[in-house]
């Protein structure tokens, strides 16, 4: 008696579903995109950053002597010390000012809140040269609007541009005008996702308006505002066009940030090598400045 082999059940081939690859194919352009335009950029610059290149014919690989060299230029932390004082002023300035309007544009008791959202978006959509030479009309010393009127108020003109602070002052008010709308949205969708539920119960609580964007405004829309601060703090770090078209860094440059300084080494010196050091530095500061953005932000989402 021959003995019955067990059944074994086998199962159909899977076949790939044509959904599964559509994200790859998707996904994979997006990754050669990203390796034509950062990864490999950036592979290149880290190793001019240690070499003489000069941008012009073959150049000697030279160690860390242009970080020594950075570390050791007061012209560099002249530009770093400025940066960051724009920053500080920068971010804190568009925060409140973008979140004031999104808070009064949706507001029920605004009017022409649409029409507000669409004047205020306007700044963002021009280019960093063009905000730059309006705000330049403005305060120019000799024929801005400003200080034409000042004059005809029987003041005198003040110095927009020939003073290192107040020209300062004229790029981060000008930054900020420009930054605003873009904040601003961000700021509004989070706002419309609190639910009103919430509002209405602290209404019968007894909770005035300020008491309400205390308690429940602000702690509903802090990761937006933790993503407004973390894209404000990187574009501050890397401002320059605004700088070039309103003062170019002036007076002098008393007012010349971390990018221009790169820019002015690396192209107008023909120091590759060591502008690439010092982009990377800039590049160190901003990972470090984003993953403590991000740690304080995850702990508060904790408590």
């Amino acid at each position: 008696m021959t003995k019955r082999a067990p059944d074994v059940s086998v199962s159909p081939p899977r076949r790939r579903s044509k959904y599964t690859l559509a994200p790859l194919v998707l996904i994979s352009a997006n990754v050669v995109l990203f390796a034509l335009f950062f990864v490999w950029p950036a592979v290149i610059g880290l190793v001019y950053s240690f070499t003489n290149y000069t941008g012009v014919g073959a150049f000697q690989f030279i160690g860390l002597d242009n970080y020594q060299t950075l570390f050791g230029d007061s012209t560099f932390y002249d530009a770093l010390s400025r940066t960051l004082l724009y920053t500080v002023l920068f971010v804190p300035l568009n925060f409140v000012f973008s979140l004031l309007i999104a808070n009064v544009v949706v507001s029920k008791h605004a009017k022409g809140a649409s029409v507000a959202r669409v004047i205020f978006f306007i700044p963002w959509l021009l280019s960093p040269i063009v905000v730059g030479v309006l705000w330049r009309w403005l305060f120019g010393e000799n024929f801005g609007l400003v200080n034409y009127i000042i004059h005809e108020f029987g003041g005198s003109a003040v110095p927009w541009q020939s003073n290192a602070d107040l020209s300062l002052l004229v790029v981060v008010m000008a930054a900020s005008w420009a930054w605003t709308g873009f904040s601003m949205l961000l700021f509004i969708a989070a706002i419309k996702n609190v639910p009103v539920s919430y509002y209405e119960a602290a209404s019968l609580d007894g909770a005035g308006p300020w008491r309400q964007f205390i308690s429940i405004t602000l702690p509903s829309i802090a990761p937006t505002s933790f993503i407004v601060i973390l894209l404000n703090t990187i574009n501050a770090m890397k401002e320059y066009p605004v700088f070039v078209a309103l003062n170019n860094g002036g007076p002098g440059t008393s007012n010349n940030l971390l990018v221009q300084y790169i820019y002015e080494t690396g192209f107008k010196r023909g120091q590759i090598g060591y502008a690439s050091a010092a982009s990377f530095v800039l590049m160190i500061i901003l990972m470090a400045v984003a993953i403590i953005q991000l740690i304080v932000n995850r702990r508060v989402e904790n408590r």
